[in-house]
C-alpha cells in the first residue's frame, strides 16, 4: 500500500486548490523555516492604507509555486525539454525564493541584519535546508542563483516576467482591492515559449504583456510606494534605530531574544548556522510585541514613535517632484524641538525627507516577444504606447515628513 500525505492541498482565494506536487515540496512546506512565512506580512505596513492587505509571504510562495507548475505544463506541451529533476528544482527554487524575508518584508530590509539582502538570506536558508535534505536542493540553488545552464529555467524564477511577479501583482491587487493591478497571469503563462534557450512570450499575448507592465507601474505608485505606507515604514525604521541607540547606552528594553540579539549586534553579522537559526525565530510578532511594550518607555522619542505607529497617528507626508526647501525643513525642526524640548538629532525622528524612485521596465532584461514570422523583438519596440516606453525611464519623487499641528 502506497503511503500518501493527507495534507496535500491548500485552498487559495486566487487560484483555488493548490496541490503539493511531490514529497520534497511537502516536507519543505512543513519545515519550521517555511512555516515562519505565515508570520511575515507580504506587503509590510500597507494594511494601514489598505485594510485587506494582511496576507503573508506564505500565501505568495505557494501561489508562485502554483504558477510555476502551470508554466512547466505549458512549456512541456510545446515540446520544451524539462527533465523531472529540473521540474523539481524549479518548484523548490520558486517556493523558497522569499524565505529570507525579515519582519514586515521590505519595511526593515537591511536593518535587522545589516548589509545583507533577503535574497542572500534566502540562499543561506536554502543551503541549510540542502544539508538537511541530503543535497536534494542542489539544482534549485543553481537555478535560484541564475547559474543553471538552461537560461529559461533561471528566468522563470527571476526575470521581468517571472512567476514571482505574476503572483505578487495579482495577489497584492486582490488583497488591497486595487483593481488597476490585476493581471491575466493565466493568459501570459499560456503564451510562454522558449527560443534558443531563453524565455519568450508569443505575439498573441502582446497586449497582456502591456497590461502587465502598466499594472506593475500602477501598483508601485499607488500601493507599494503609497505615501502613508511610506511614512509608516520610515517611522518603524526610526523606532528600531532609536531602540538600538538606547540599548548601546545600556538602557533596558524589553523584547524577544531574537529581536534583542539583532538590535545589540550592530555590526555586520556573519550569517553562520547560529545566526540563521536566530533569524528564523524572528517575525512580525516580535516587532509588534516590542512596539506595544515600548510605547510606555521613559524615552520620549521611542514612546512617541511607537504610539504614533500603533494608533496610526502618523506624520504628515508630502510627495513632490522637488525636495522641500531647507528653509521649510528648518522651520519645522525648530517647532518640534521647542515644543518637546528635543535636541536637533532627536527631532530628525519627526522631521525628515528622502526620495523614492521606480523603473517599471529594464531594457537590460528585456521581455522578448516571439513574432509570427519567428523573429524576436523587445516588447518596447513593438509597442505603440508612449506611456509604455516611458516605463523604461527611472522616475524619482521626493517625500517630506513632519508633524501635524498636534503630534
Amino acid at each position: 500500500m502506497v503511503k500518501t500525505n493527507k495534507l496535500n492541498v491548500f485552498n487559495d482565494p486566487i487560484y483555488g486548490f493548490i496541490g503539493t506536487p511531490n514529497e520534497l515540496i511537502f516536507s519543505l512546506i512543513s519545515h519550521p523555516y517555511f512555516q515562519r512565512l505565515r508570520r511575515i506580512s507580504q506587503m509590510g505596513l500597507s494594511y494601514l492604507v489598505y485594510p485587506g492587505a494582511h496576507h503573508t509571504r506564505f500565501h505568495h510562495a505557494l501561489g508562485s509555486m502554483h504558477l510555476m507548475t502551470k508554466a512547466i505544463q505549458v512549456l512541456k506541451l510545446k515540446n520544451v525539454t524539462i527533465t523531472e529533476e529540473e521540474e523539481k528544482g524549479l518548484l523548490c527554487a520558486i517556493l523558497l525564493h522569499d524565505i529570507g524575508h525579515g519582519p514586515f518584508s521590505h519595511a526593515l530590509e537591511g536593518f535587522v541584519a545589516k548589509e545583507i539582502s533577503h535574497e542572500q538570506i534566502s540562499l543561506q536558508f536554502m543551503m541549510e535546508l540542502n544539508k538537511e535534505f541530503n543535497g536534494q536542493l542542489d539544482l534549485a540553488i543553481a537555478i535560484f542563483q541564475g547559474n543553471y545552464p538552461k537560461p529559461f529555467l533561471n528566468q522563470l524564477v527571476s526575470s521581468q516576467l517571472d512567476m514571482d511577479r505574476l503572483d505578487y501583482l495579482k495577489r497584492d491587487s486582490f488583497y488591497s482591492g486595487v483593481t488597476e493591478g490585476n493581471i491575466n497571469s493565466e493568459r501570459l503563462i499560456s503564451m510562454l515559449n522558449v527560443v534558443e534557450g531563453n524565455l519568450v512570450v508569443e505575439e498573441k499575448a502582446f497586449y497582456a504583456v502591456e497590461k502587465f507592465l502598466m499594472a506593475r507601474r500602477f501598483m508601485y505608485w499607488q500601493v507599494y510606494l503609497h505615501k502613508t505606507g511610506l511614512v509608516a515604514e520610515q517611522l518603524l525604521i526610526r523606532i528600531m534605530q532609536r531602540a538600538r541607540l538606547l540599548l548601546s547606552q545600556d538602557e533596558i528594553l524589553t523584547g524577544s531574544e531574537p529581536l534583542l540579539f539583532f538590535l545589540t549586534n550592530n555590526g555586520k553579522l556573519s550569517f553562520d548556522s547560529h545566526v540563521l537559526a536566530t533569524f528564523a525565530q524572528l517575525d512580525d510578532i516580535d516587532i509588534l510585541s516590542a512596539l506595544k511594550s515600548w510605547q510606555f518607555h521613559d524615552d520620549f522619542v521611542l514612546s512617541k514613535l511607537c504610539t504614533m505607529l500603533l494608533n496610526r497617528s502618523l506624520l504628515h507626508v508630502k510627495v513632490k517632484n522637488k525636495p522641500m526647501s531647507q528653509e521649510k525643513i528648518e522651520e519645522k525642526m525648530d517647532w518640534i524641538t521647542e515644543k518637546y524640548d528635543l535636541t536637533t538629532k532627536e527631532a530628525t525622528n519627526f522631521v525628515f525627507q528622502g526620495e523614492i524612485s521606480n523603473k517599471a521596465y529594464s531594457k537590460d532584461e528585456a521581455i522578448q516577444i516571439l513574432k509570427k514570422n519567428g523573429k524576436i523583438s523587445d516588447v518596447l519596440k513593438e509597442s505603440d504606447q508612449l506611456s509604455l516606453k516611458a516605463l523604461a525611464k527611472t522616475v524619482t519623487k521626493y517625500y517630506s515628513c513632519y508633524p501635524k499641528k498636534a503630534v
